[in-house]
C-alpha cells in the first residue's frame, strides 16, 4: 500500500516541512495569532528510510468536508514524542548507535513547542553523567554548561528570618552545573539534527494509533491546524499526519496528554500506585554584580508554606548575574484557598530572598507540574510497540530535587534497547508481532536511576503518614543519611491530589498582600514574561467533561480552586450577566502556559488538558 520515497514524494514530503515551519513560532503576545517564522529544524523534515501515503496537502478549502479526508502517513523506525532532554537522548543514542555499526535506523522527534526547548523549565542544577555518555567531549562541543555548582546551603525560613540548617548529604551539588535547561535542550537538539535526526518542532501529538489488537502502539498523529472553535476548518486548515513507527517512545515530560490515556488503556500502572506531583513557579531574575555569587546554592524550607504543605524554594545563582529562583508546592495540600501563584509572591518578599532581589529585575517567568511519587508511582515502562522515558515515566528524585540526569539516562537505557530490538526484527519474519522493550526493563531495574529511587523511595510518603509532617522531616533525615532505604517495608502515598483537597468550609481564605510591581507582581504581568500565544478561534483545548461541574460543584463546595491553583490565570468565576446574582467558569485559555496543574489538582477532574495547535504556548527563554 505505501512506497519508499520518490522525488515527487520528497517534494510532498517538504510541503508538509514548510506547513509545519508556517505554525511553529508564534509572537509573544497572548492570543495572538501565528507569524509566519521557522522553527528550528523544520525544514529537515525527511527521513533517511520512510514510506509515504497518498499526499492530501493540497488547498482544503474546496473540500467538502476535510476533516475526514485520508492523512498524509509516514513511516519511521522510531518516533518519538517529546524533545525534552529524555527524548533528544534517546534520539541521539540511536542515531550514535547506527553510525558505530554502520547501519542506518530512521529518527523522528515531533515536540509541540515552537522550537526545541521552548516548553523547557526547570531549575535547574544538573548531574552530567548521562550528558557525558553521549557526549564525554561536551565541553570541547561547546554545551552551555556553564556554571559549576560551588556552594550548597540550606535555610529554614520563619516569617523574618533565615535560620542555617545542616545541608543534607543527598542534596550535594559537588560536580553539578547550575544551568539553563531549556538552552541544553536547544543545544542537544542541535547535536541530534547533526547525527540525522528529523526534528518536527511545532509539532503536537494529538492521539495515538494503536494495533488491531488494541493492545499494541503503531505510532501518534498530530493534530490538525486551522480549525475554529466549532471544530470546522478554516481556509487555513493544514491536517495533522500520521507518523507509523516500530516503536514510539513517549517523552512528554509530567503528565503527558497522551501518556496518560495510553497508562489508563493497557493498564501500566496496575502493579503501582497514583502518581503525585508538584508545582514548582520560577523566575530568572538578573540581580546586581555586588549580589550576584555565582555557582552559589541554596534550598529553603518553611515560610511561607505552613507545617500541613510540602514544598520548599530554591535560589540559583547562574553566570551574568542572573538567579534562578523558585517555589515548589506539593499538589497534595488540602486548602482549597491556597494560592500557589500568591505563596511564591510572598517567598520573594520574605527578607533573605527580597534583598537579594532589590535593585534588580525580571527576565523571565514560568510554572511547571514535577512528578514526586517515585518508585512506588512507576508504571509499567513497556508495552508493545513503545516505552515511557523521563518525567512522563515519574522519575525525579524529589530528596535531590532533581530528575534531568534520570530522563537522560532513561531514553538511553531506552535507545539501547530499541535498537537491538530493531535490528533484530530487521532479520525477522514479516510481520512479526509488535516490538515489545523488555530489555529496557531489565536494564532500568539494574540502573542508577532504580538505585536512586528506591533509597528515596520512603521520603515522600513519609510526609502523610502516621508521623506527620514533622516526624516526615525527621525520618527523612534519619532515612537519606543512615538507612539509605534498607527497611523492610514501603509507605504508601495517602490518596491522589485531587482528593487530598478538603472543602473550604474548614478553611479560612487567606488575605494575600497586593503587589508591589518591584518584587512581587500579578499573575498576567507574570505571564506576559513567558512569551505565550495561542491562534485565534481555535478549539479550547481545556476541555470540560461536564460543563455545569465547576460552578454547581467546585464554586460551592472548594470556592472554586481553578482561580487560585493556575498559576497563568487561565480560570475565573465571572459575573453571569444572562443569570443575575450567579457566576459562571470562565476558560481563559490564551494565558495556558501548559504546565498541566488543572488535569491533577481539579477535585472534580472534570478538566481535560489537551494539546493546542502545535506551536502555541509559553516561549521559554533561559529556563
Amino acid at each position: 500500500m505505501y512506497r519508499r520515497y520518490t522525488p515527487a514524494a520528497l517534494t510532498r514530503a517538504r510541503v508538509f516541512a514548510r506547513s509545519l515551519a508556517a505554525r511553529s513560532a508564534f509572537t509573544s503576545a497572548r492570543g495572538n495569532t501565528c507569524a509566519v517564522t521557522s522553527g528550528r529544524g523544520a525544514l529537515r523534515a525527511v527521513p533517511q528510510v520512510c514510506h509515504f501515503s497518498s499526499s492530501r496537502i493540497a488547498s482544503y478549502a474546496e473540500e467538502a468536508d476535510p476533516l475526514t479526508e485520508p492523512r498524509e502517513m509516514m513511516e519511521y523506525d522510531v518516533v518519538i514524542v517529546g524533545g525534552g532532554p529524555a527524548g533528544l537522548a534517546a534520539a541521539i543514542r540511536l542515531k550514535q548507535l547506527a553510525a558505530k555499526e554502520d547501519t542506518d535506523i530512521s529518527v523522528i522527534v515531533v515536540e509541540k513547542g515552537g522550537e526545541i526547548g521552548a516548553h523547557t523549565l526547570s531549575g535547574a542544577c544538573i548531574e552530567t553523567g548521562p550528558l557525558e555518555e553521549l557526549f564525554p567531549d561536551w565541553k570541547e562541543l561547546g554545551a552551555p554548561l556553564n556554571q559549576p555548582a560551588l556552594e550548597d546551603h540550606m535555610k529554614y525560613l520563619t516569617a523574618k528570618h533565615a535560620l542555617p540548617l545542616p545541608h543534607p548529604p543527598q542534596m550535594s551539588n559537588a560536580g553539578n552545573y547550575i544551568v539553563s535547561l531549556s538552552n541544553v535542550v536547544k543545544w542537544l537538539g542541535e547535536k541530534a539534527e547533526e547525527l540525522g535526526v528529523d526534528i518536527f518542532p511545532g509539532t503536537a501529538a494529538s492521539e495515538i494509533i494503536y494495533g488491531e489488537d488494541s493492545t499494541s502502539v503503531c505510532g501518534i498523529v498530530t493534530n490538525d491546524a486551522g480549525v475554529d472553535k466549532d471544530f470546522k476548518p478554516k481556509s487555513t486548515f493544514t491536517p495533522g499526519i500520521e507518523l507509523r513507527g516500530k516503536l514510539t517512545l513517549f517523552a512528554e515530560g509530567c503528565h503527558g496528554s497522551l501518556t496518560k490515556g495510553l497508562i489508563r488503556k493497557l493498564k501500566l500502572r496496575e502493579e503501582g500506585q497514583f502518581q503525585t506531583y508538584g508545582l514548582g513557579i520560577k523566575e530568572v531574575w538578573e540581580v546586581e554584580p555586588a549580589k550576584h555569587s555565582p555557582g552559589k546554592i541554596t534550598h529553603t524550607m518553611g515560610y511561607p508554606l505552613n507545617y500541613k504543605t510540602y514544598g520548599g524554594g530554591f535560589i540559583y545563582h547562574m553566570e551574568d548575574n542572573k538567579v534562578s529562583l523558585g517555589l515548589v508546592i506539593g499538589l497534595d495540600y488540602e486548602n482549597p484557598y491556597l494560592s500557589p501563584y500568591q505563596e511564591f509572591q510572598r517567598f520573594k518578599a520574605h527578607p533573605f530572598v527580597s534583598d537579594l532581589l532589590k535593585g534588580g529585575r525580571v527576565l523571565s517567568y514560568g510554572g511547571r507540574a514535577l512528578v514526586e511519587g517515585g518508585l512506588q508511582s512507576l508504571p509499567k515502562l513497556y508495552f508493545p510497540g513503545g516505552a515511557l522515558i523521563g518525567d512522563t515515566a515519574g522519575l525525579m528524585n524529589v530528596p535531590k530535587i532533581k530528575g534531568t540526569h534520570n530522563a537522560m539516562k532513561s531514553g538511553i537505557l531506552a535507545a539501547d534497547s530499541a535498537y537491538k530490538a530493531i535490528v533484530a526484527e530487521g532479520q525477522g519474519e514479516e510481520g512479526a508481532p509488535a516490538i515489545a522493550l523488555t530489555d529496557y526493563e531489565t536494564a532500568f531495574k539494574d540502573s542508577s536511576i532504580y538505585k536512586e529511587l528506591y533509597e528515596v523511595r520512603n521520603v515522600r510518603p513519609s510526609f502523610h503518614t502516621s508521623l506527620g509532617i514533622w516526624g516526615g522531616i525527621v525520618w527523612s533525615g534519619l532515612d537519606t543519611l543512615f538507612l539509605k532505604g534498607r527497611v523492610p517495608f514501603t509507605f504508601q502515598h495517602k490518596d491522589p491530589d485531587h482528593a487530598m483537597l478538603k472543602p473550604a468550609s474548614m478553611f479560612k481564605p487567606i488575605e494575600y498582600p497586593k503587589p508591589d510591581n518591584e518584587i512581587t507582581f500579578d499573575i498576567l504581568t507574570s505571564v506576559s514574561r513567558t512569551g505565550t500565544g495561542h491562534t485565534e478561534n481555535q478549539p479550547v483545548h481545556l476541555r470540560l467533561k461536564d460543563k455545569s461541574v465547576q460552578v454547581n460543584e467546585n464554586l460551592p463546595v472548594y470556592a472554586g480552586p481553578e482561580q487560585r491553583f493556575c498559576p497563568a490565570g487561565v480560570y475565573e468565576y465571572v459575573d453571569d450577566e444572562a443569570n443575575p446574582g450567579k457566576k459562571r467558569f470562565q476558560i481563559n485559555s490564551q494565558n495556558c502556559i501548559h504546565c498541566k496543574t488543572c488535569d491533577i489538582k481539579d477535585p472534580a477532574q472534570n478538566i481535560n488538558w489537551t494539546v493546542p495547535e502545535g506551536g502555541n504556548g509559553p516561549q521559554y527563554v533561559d529556563t
